[in-house]
């Protein structure tokens, strides 16, 4: 042992002198960020819903608003020329109209110039594609009072549980469109928004930070193949594959970036600035994103100066601290959750890595596995909360108290929840299945994003407490790649996972929809047994949390929700954490924001020696 650890310590002496050695030339004009978790799963603004993906989509569009220097209560224009308000006379008084003037002299990356019909494009466009388990709510919901394309076919006459689309009555597929179609108009060189109630984070979801409301070049879009405009033809691009969608791959936005390629094999995004950007070129002059789940190399191409900046997991931060010429900036606010997600409804065929046997005979787990409460409950019970926070995450964040949150409003602070307390899992382990489980077993595989150690140890702490309770049982943590768990996620077929809901807009609603309702994100990954519960337990509250202008009437509506998921233990949530970020001293420029899902905003960062 003693010689085998001389020779790693004599390998890594070399290494490093090496890294010194050959240290790459100090270059200005090129930005390059270094990832651990994953690569973007489409470029689409219409599909994106996921932090790697929207992190691409940020450098290339530009959005109607944004947060001034990334402060939440700073709202200022961006494609548009002014932030509607009732004082201005942008917004009706009853806040369901809501006029947004349009910037002029804007230009796209292939030279085309800025209009409404763009605008007014990308959001229709967006409404009728409505990709599963895509961000499209957010318009839905304020425009048309529902929450997919599929309900507002119901509200044209038609059924919302058709199979394929092609079974609608063309009809009922035109009726549907003008009702989208009519949320949004054209005056002159002004959109207007009509909504059907008054939804005060409205602006917010028009906001730089959501890649949902990116705004697309119309004429480019059908060139390339994406809806060409028409009443008529819509249902073709509806739910559409992600690798079918025309952006899947490709863009042509505002922003300040254009994208140069994408290179899935090599894990590497190139950008190259855009020098007519309307706020004028950024100060660099290219851009790399690649995706190295290794930390240790992360690290060395961080002291080597290939890298400007470094994803590193708290529970490794005081390795990056010790590195030279490096700058930790922690402490970062963020609104959001991390949760283990139980599937109510696991398919069996053809996912024997994840469920075994797919029975209740020791060697798998049946289908309805997590539909049991006494199972959820079990595992809440085995999970060491204040180890994890302290040993793990160092101490960056709080417990959660349920899906939303501490950090926003309506959050009941008195709410019991679970704690590490193996004698109450045990208990609950025995009632599940009627006592069979207890006696039989069972074997799971429990999901994490490759290059997430926080993830992956939080689920081995996990592991270690719920097979220590019973021999028989066995729980397998397996990591994925990060396009991989998407992929499965959208399919349903993930078991048990653990994931993270960073927020879309500052309101506790925003958390409501996902976790809770039956049409939310969660719920379609978690099966048919989550929708159902959810139509029953949840969707009433959350719709009525929303319409709520009673701060009182919104805080019991919340407190009751938040009572009923934690009764019901739909989830774990287990961490709410702050961030932080780990970059080269020459980086200059950084600022942050809760909003963004980019670590780095590539527009105002810049690199200058010390």
């Amino acid at each position: 042992m003693k010689t085998k650890l001389f020779g790693l310590l004599v390998t890594l002496l070399v290494f490093s002198l090496s890294v010194s050695a050959f240290a790459a030339p100090f270059n200005p004009e090129t930005f390059v960020y270094v990832g651990g978790a994953g690569g973007p799963q489409t470029l689409d603004p219409a599909a994106c819903y996921d932090t790697a993906s929207g992190e691409v989509l940020h450098q290339v569009y530009d959005n109607l608003f944004e947060y001034v220097n990334g402060e939440l209560d700073q709202l200022g224009p961006m494609l548009a020329t002014e932030v509607p308000t009732v004082a201005n006379g942008l917004m009706s008084e009853d806040g369901r109209t809501i006029r947004v003037p349009i910037r002029e002299g804007v230009t796209f990356h292939n030279g085309a110039t800025l209009t409404p019909e763009d605008v007014q494009y990308s959001f229709i466009r967006a409404m009728l594609a409505d990709p599963a388990g895509g961000p499209v709510w957010m318009f839905f919901e304020p425009l048309l009072g529902v929450q997919t394309m599929r309900d507002v076919i119901a509200m044209a006459g038609g059924s919302a549980d058709f199979a394929e689309i092609a079974d609608v009555d063309p009809a009922v597929l035109s009726k549907a469109y003008e009702l989208v179609a009519a949320t949004i108009e054209i005056d002159g060189q002004d959109i207007v928004f009509h909504l059907v109630d008054p939804y005060p984070p409205f602006i917010n979801i028009l906001t730089k930070g959501g890649s949902w409301s990116s705004v697309v070049d119309k004429e480019w879009m059908i060139a390339n193949g994406a809806w060409d405009g028409s009443p008529d033809t819509w249902a073709k691009w509806y739910d559409q594959a992600l690798e079918d969608m025309t952006l899947y791959d490709k863009a042509n936005g505002t922003g300040p970036f254009k994208l140069d390629t994408w290179d899935k094999s090599g894990a590497q995004i190139l950008f190259s600035r855009f020098d007519n950007y309307w706020k004028g070129p950024a100060s660099i002059k290219s851009a790399v994103i690649k995706n190295v789940p290794e930390l240790a190399t992360r690290q060395l191409m961080l002291r080597a100066g290939d890298a400007d900046a470094i994803y590193v997991g708290q529970e490794d931060l005081p390795q990056a601290r010790a590195l030279p010429d490096v700058v930790v900036v922690d402490g970062l606010p963020q609104v959001t959750n991390t949760v283990l997600f139980y599937s109510f409804t696991i398919p069996v065929e053809g996912n024997e890595d994840l469920v075994g046997s797919g029975q209740l005979d020791g060697n798998g787990i049946p289908s309805d596995f997590f539909a049991d409460v006494n199972v959820r409950k079990a595992f809440n019970y085995s999970f060491d909360y204040d180890a994890f926070l302290q040993e793990v995450a160092l101490g960056a964040g709080v417990t959660p108290l349920g899906p939303i949150p501490q950090s926003l409003p309506y959050v009941n602070r008195e709410q019991e929840y679970y704690t590490h307390d193996l004698a109450k899992a045990t208990e609950y382990f025995k009632q599940a299945f009627g006592g069979e489980l207890w006696e039989k077993g069972f074997e799971v595989g429990i999901v994490y994003n490759t290059g997430n150690n926080t993830r992956k140890t939080a689920l081995e702490i996990l592991e270690f407490n719920v097979e220590s309770i019973n021999p028989k049982f066995k729980v397998n943590v397996i990591g994925l790649e990060w396009a991989t768990v998407l992929d499965k996620l959208r399919s349903a077929s993930l078991p048990v996972f653990v994931m993270g809901w960073l927020m879309d807009f500052p309101d506790t609603h925003n958390f409501a929809v996902p976790f809770m309702h039956s049409t939310g994100t969660f719920a379609g990954y978690c099966g048919q047994g989550l929708i159902d519960l959810a139509k029953v337990e949840f969707d009433e509250l959350v719709e009525a949390g929303i319409k709520a202008t009673d701060p009182v009437e919104r805080e019991q509506i919340y407190f009751e929700l938040q009572k009923r998921y934690v009764d019901l233990a739909v989830g774990m949530p287990f961490m709410e954490a702050t961030t932080h970020r780990v970059m080269r001293d020459w980086v200059q420029g950084f600022i942050y924001s809760p909003a963004y899902s980019a670590n780095y905003d590539f527009y105002t960062v810049y690199k200058e020696q010390k």
